[in-house]
């Protein structure tokens, strides 16, 4: 950590230690809720002190303005604070501060990370320190630093707060006027409330219900605020009895019941009315008397709607200012800014303060800064300010922020209030400054309104294009619409000239944009068009390479092999190395794959492109200059043509670049998506289903039925099938509608079709999947793409139409064995020979399928070495050789288990039972089997250990971690099926003891 961080750690702002107990006030006709406190909290304590981890619960207190729930939540905290170990933390939503990003959150956690040993600060933190440290104002993100995704943030916080819960509980987290918190702090509460019960957590909200009290950016979180599960309490006004009491205890016991009634009738029984209305009873030497009932409304007008005459009369001119400037700064007012924003004397302040304090419109904290005894005073006071006052106070406001050192984040929010039209320079350039900070802690949406600022001052004419473009860009992660509309201005030529690389890059960003809501085409011609204009050559390739990369995505195009010809020469012409350059090599890859031709071609371009077996710079995951279009086509070109271990580091190198930049939206999730493809291909199936569904759950979090989902979706189907789950593959397409005509404008990845119509196969709907494959097949003869791997749709079209048309299917089979020996790979030439034996008989079969098996057997793609093996022993039963279908069929048990392809082992088990064979093998592998599951690093613990060995002295040897070891140790166990004791015997080694 930098010096600077290490300062922001420490607590720079006010109140940096976990809090101390409030002093206990007085409450009434609040008994039923504070019971309500009690039990909870007590719950909470003794649950975790009884070992329970998910106890958490939700207590809401909602009212009107004025109705008490500050006061309800200020005995919340100390009655928690009382439980010994109990960790309390605290936030307030404020009016003048909910556009401020993360403005809540930064109370509630800021104090309780700052207070944490370093060692648990970076536990806690894990790999999210980047993401949520800069957004939590614990630390300066780094030097050229990314914009974070707010999502990427959220999910950082989920982290964070799952490992900070168990070291601080039992956890009270209290957040007093919610309906104010900035939309950055609820959108993370609202979601985190819904899961607190899995933590030892107790949450604490109040709130108004009424949309009116609700800012506008946040009337959609309102109503899943309002449908939160959890004890909810609506706080009733006062009885007569409680405001009787309160008026006699200020007003002394002459005060006549006629009097208090008409009293409580006035203020309805609200407690801030009703000490609004005794200070105005005793500032008028009301006598509490019946005769005097009749002026309680006048007064209660004035009390509760106090003008400016009002406060001035009541203040002075002086003292308004001075409390103009705290109401402008909102919840824990710093005085020191406050004197300085109202142009006071540090004199003057000190008599404003004393003044205040006494009329009850400002407190002081122990910690010295100021708050107003209640927000409505707050409002009241910021309300009655002249237009030219607050605009101008704003304006000092912001500089006087800047001048204290808290930055331009603090400062932004009072620029944004400040008049505009003066078209001043320097204005613009800090907010132009400030939306890029506010982007790197990942809230656009304060950006966007700095911008949006910027432009209204407005800014001087050659850089207006400039801003609209950062304005687009801003929007990039959150919201597509608002994206292509400023994108769209910032090219118009009368907005203004855009630098010809800035026009380059916002043609991309918009392409980028058009082309993740399915509008690939358009997004093509968007480039294609920019592309004509454009002089600089690199600028000119950047852009006909991303014209052709959205044709490549798009479900139709109108002359593919004209494109594919075109991407050719294309790349025949590159005489660098340059991003641009190896980013055509991997388009063109992904267009061999696709075309099936031969793997070693597309590998060759696919190996030109990476680095020492890494993205270059340029092409990484997180560069923008090309969006992670280009690595996904990378590793799609690897895991269709047989390379799925490096397809694999890719997805994983991707995976770890987007949790550590924080994005956590569509490019996270294509990443699980490609890391799920590549471990269905590569046979491991439960792991495969897992990262889909992570995917699929990304995809609807940001919006219904993305190209994402459908890529999700026909991927999941199909490793439900391979797991023998058909009817829920079934109900899963049925219900998302994995069906034609499928998405309306992208590319399914791999084919829907060939995917729809494997389905129907698996469900023996022979008839519907003939016609489903027959057209796909149309389709991607007409496009040139003959890959078997990609689109399988021959091999189970021949199948489909077997029983009817035998030499139609043989036909088709034999075109698919034809394309997949032009691509080369062993799993597609032993893929299609497996579907080419599926339409044969006796010996024919047993002859493909032993070819097939011996292909896959060099190939990565496991499950379907499995089907073959299963394929082939059922075969070789069916021509009487028993012998051999039994080795077949318990080897591709085996292998089928290693999968999880529960239904395929099913199905051998049922061939081996129904011929009288033995499911199961009767006695162990043999040692050449077990040696053969081993890995080298295995098999080198092995042998220590079977020298005499300890753990500890192997991990010596071989120069790793004991835990490592113990893992390996683990592994050859299960394998070998043996003990230490048993394991030279499973090994076939010599036995040897002594030697450790």
């Amino acid at each position: 950590m930098t010096e600077q961080d290490n300062e922001l750690r420490a607590g720079s702002a006010p109140g940096h230690a976990v809090e101390a107990a409030p002093l206990r006030v007085r409450l009434r006709d609040r008994d039923n809720e504070l019971r309500s406190v009690d039990a909870a909290v007590d719950r909470l304590c003794r649950e975790f002190a009884a070992g329970g981890t998910e106890i958490g619960d939700l207590l809401a207190f909602t009212g009107r303005p004025g109705i008490g729930k500050t006061s309800l939540l200020h005995e919340v905290r100390r009655i928690a604070r009382l439980r010994e170990g109990a960790t309390v933390l605290f936030a307030r939503g404020g009016e003048r501060q909910f556009k401020e990003p993360y403005h809540v959150l930064r109370q509630l956690l800021q104090p309780v990370l700052t207070d944490l040993r370093d060692d648990e600060f970076r536990q806690v933190m894990g790999t999210w320190e980047e993401v949520v440290g800069p957004a939590m104002g614990l630390k300066q993100p780094k030097a050229g630093a990314r914009r974070l995704d707010p999502q990427g943030v959220r999910d950082g916080l989920d982290y964070v707060i799952t490992q900070l819960a168990p070291r601080r509980a039992p956890l009270v987290m209290i957040v007093d006027d919610l309906h104010w918190a900035d939309a950055e702090s609820l959108a993370w509460l609202t979601k985190f409330a819904v899961r607190s019960g899995e933590l030892p957590v107790l949450l604490v909200f109040a709130f108004r219900e009424d949309e009116n009290d609700w800012p506008g950016e946040t009337q959609l979180m309102r109503r899943e605020v309002l449908a939160l599960r959890g004890r909810k309490h609506e706080l009733n006004r006062l009885n007569l009895g409680s405001v009787t009491d309160m008026i006699r205890a200020e007003l002394g016991d002459k005060a006549e019941d006629a009097f208090c009634y008409e009293f409580w009738n006035v203020v309805n029984g609200n407690p801030y009315e009703v000490v609004a209305l005794l200070d105005q009873v005793r500032d008028q030497d009301l006598e509490p008397v019946e005769e005097n009932s009749r002026q309680l409304r006048e007064l209660a007008v004035d009390a509760t709607g106090m003008t400016l005459k009002t406060w001035l009369d009541r203040l002075g001119a002086q003292t308004l200012r001075f409390a103009w400037a705290c109401a402008m700064l909102g919840t824990d007012v710093r005085v020191d800014l406050a004197t300085r924003i109202s142009t006071l004397s540090s004199e003057g302040a000190r008599e404003a303060i004393k003044h205040l304090r006494k009329q009850r419109v400002l407190t002081q904290s122990p910690n010295g800064t100021l708050e107003f005894v209640h927000p409505l005073i707050a409002s009241s006071i910021y309300n009655t300010m002249p237009d030219a006052t607050r605009l101008g106070m704003h304006g000092i406001a912001a500089a006087e922020i800047e001048n204290a050192g808290l930055g331009l984040l603090a400062a932004s929010r009072h620029l944004v209030e400040t008049h505009s039209g003066e078209g001043d320079d320097r204005i613009v350039k800090k907010l132009r400054r400030a939306a890029v900070e506010h982007q790197l802690i990942g809230a656009p949406e304060a950006a966007q309104r700095c911008l949006h600022r910027a432009l209204n001052e407005p800014p001087a004419d050659e850089i207006k294009a400039e801003v609209l473009y950062e304005l687009g860009c801003s929007a990039l992660l959150t919201d597509p619409v608002a994206t292509v509309n400023q994108l769209k201005l910032a090219l118009d030529p009368e907005e203004g000239p855009l630098r010809p690389e800035l026009r380059v890059d916002a043609t991309f960003r918009l392409s980028e944009v058009l082309a993740h809501s399915g509008e690939l085409g358009q997004a093509a011609v968007v480039c294609q068009e920019e592309a004509r204009k454009t002089a600089d050559p690199a600028g000119k390739q950047r852009l006909l390479a991303a014209s052709f990369m959205w044709h490549a995505f798009r479900k139709s195009e109108e002359d593919g092999r004209a494109r594919s010809e075109m991407l050719g020469d294309m790349c025949a012409g590159l005489g660098g190395r340059a991003a641009s350059d190896r980013a055509v090599l991997a388009m063109r890859a992904w267009d061999l794959t696709l075309r099936g031709e031969p793997s070693v071609e597309a590998l060759a371009l696919a190996d030109e492109v990476l680095d020492g077996g890494r993205l270059p710079k340029g092409l990484g995951w997180t560069d923008t200059a090309w969006g992670f279009e280009l690595p996904s086509m990378l590793g799609l070109t690897y895991i269709y043509n047989d390379r799925i271990a490096q397809a694999e580091r890719l997805a994983a190198d991707a995976i770890i670049q987007f949790e550590i930049a924080g994005w956590s939206g569509a490019h996270r999730g294509f990443a699980y998506f490609l890391m799920g493809l590549a471990r269905f291909r590569r046979g491991q199936l439960a792991e495969a289903e897992d990262f889909l569904r992570r995917a699929l759950r990304i995809s609807n979090r940001i919006g219904e039925r993305l190209p994402l989902a459908w890529d999700a979706v026909g991927v999941l189907v199909d490793t439900l099938i391979a797991r023998g789950r058909i009817s829920e593959a079934s109900a899963m397409a049925d219900e998302f509608g994995f069906h034609p005509p499928y998405h309306d404008t992208a590319m399914v990845l791999p084919d829907a079709a060939s995917l729809y119509g494997k389905l129907l196969v698996a469900k023996e709907r022979y008839a519907g999947a003939a016609a489903a494959l027959t057209e796909a097949g149309v389709q991607l003869k007409a496009r040139g793409w003959r890959n078997t791997v990609w689109a399988p749709w021959a091999g189970h079209l021949a199948i489909a139409i077997a029983g009817d048309e035998p030499e139609r299917a043989r036909g088709y089979a034999h075109e698919a064995v034809e394309d997949s020996r032009r691509f080369g790979t062993a799993s597609a030439i032993g893929g299609a020979l497996r579907l080419q034996a599926a339409i044969e008989d006796g010996q024919q079969a047993v002859d493909l399928l032993e070819k097939a098996v011996g292909y896959l057997g060099q190939s990565p793609a496991g499950y379907e070495h499995a089907v073959a093996l299963v394929d082939l022993g059922a075969a070789l039963r069916r021509v009487g050789r028993l012998e051999d279908a039994q080795e077949y069929l318990y080897q591709g048990i085996e292998l089928a288990q290693h999968c999880s392809a529960e239904g395929l082992v099913d199905r051998a088990r049922r061939e081996l039972a129904n011929y009288g064979l033995r499911p199961n093998r009767l006695g162990p592998r043999d040692v050449g089997e077990t040696l053969e599951t081993l890995s080298t690093p295995e098999w080198e613990v092995a042998k220590l250990v079977v020298r005499g060995l300890p753990p500890q002295r192997i991990a010596d040897e071989l120069g790793v971690p004991l835990s490592l070891v113990n893992r390996r140790l683990a592994a050859v166990y299960r394998k070998a099926g043996s003990g230490p004791d048993g394991l030279a015997s499973a090994l076939g080694l010599p036995h040897q003891q002594g030697l450790g």
